[in-house]
């Protein structure tokens, strides 16, 4: 038994695995690494092209504000720099404009001041811009009609070039249509009352806009002082011109020659401080 198991000893065969090439495993492996390498390689090189994309895109220019240099600090609120969608200030775009608007009653010269101002190469006033209904229908259009006109995008006859320095409208006090008649029949009972309404509604409106930068004008001063369109044009901060309408008056002639009980309204005038109304001819 004993031989029976040396003979099994010593008759055993063990197969072993043949001995693999080390250089062919290490190619193998150097092979796969290199793909994987330059796979990966790929991959982030698309994601930073992609991202890097996407932050060129995304940068935006953002212009130095426009700054008001030589300008008073009172002054300075009132100036702004609008951006219009319709077309391009270029080298004006940092030329500051102010906005303004005429009040004023009907019949009381305003439309003639307005084409005086619109002679001025740099002063826009764009009348009764709200005479339109659809504008003043409510609050937001009339929100909308404000902002295109002072961003310099509502066009019109009196619309200048990038060059404005100063924008408005005209705004009548009284806005209920009054007939202009050749020669009326004044109501002198009525007269007295009347002139007095419109004093109040002048003061009330002066009272009104105390809080807010402005110039009185009357008709008389710019009939008589011709003086008065320079400090119009102090106070609107643009060059000096001499302004001048095309329009022509109306009504020509003295007033006794245009109201056809005119005796009759110097008598209910007579003693009160409208006298003075009585002996005002104005020449154009």
């Amino acid at each position: 038994m004993a031989d029976d198991l040396c003979f099994l000893a010593k008759d055993s065969i063990i197969i072993k695995p043949p001995k693999r090439n080390p250089l062919v495993l290490r190619m193998v492996v150097l092979i796969f690494v290199m793909v994987c390498g330059v796979y990966i390689c790929s991959v982030c090189l698309k994601q930073i092209g992609g991202r890097s994309t996407g932050r060129l895109l995304s940068v935006q220019v953002i212009g130095k504000p426009c700054e008001a240099t030589d300008i008073e600090p009172s002054e300075k609120p009132y100036l702004h720099f609008p951006k219009p969608k319709t077309f391009s200030r270029e080298e004006c775009a940092c030329n500051p404009v102010r906005y303004f608007a005429i009040l004023s009653t009907q019949r009381s010269g305003s439309g003639w001041f307005e084409t005086l101002l619109n002679s001025h190469m740099n002063i826009s006033s764009n009348g009764e811009i709200f005479s339109v209904k659809p504008r003043r229908s409510n609050i937001s259009t009339i929100v909308e009609t404000l902002d295109k006109l002072y961003n310099l995008d509502f066009l019109t006859s009196a619309s200048k070039n990038e060059c404005t320095a100063a924008v408005g409208l005209k705004w009548m006090l009284n806005q209920a249509e009054i007939l202009a008649r050749y020669k009326p029949t004044i109501n002198t009972t009525l007269l007295i009352p009347n002139l007095k309404q419109v004093d109040d509604l002048v003061t009330k409106s002066l009272e009104y806009f105390k809080s807010t930068r402005h110039i009185i004008l009357y008709y008389e001063d710019v009939i008589k002082n011709r003086t008065k369109l320079v400090d119009v044009q102090d106070f609107l901060m643009v060059p000096k011109m001499d302004l001048k309408s095309r329009q022509v008056k109306i009504h020509k002639g003295s007033l006794s020659s245009q109201v056809e009980n005119w005796e009759d309204v110097k008598k209910t005038l007579k003693g009160t401080h409208y006298e003075s109304y009585l002996n005002e001819d104005y020449k154009l």
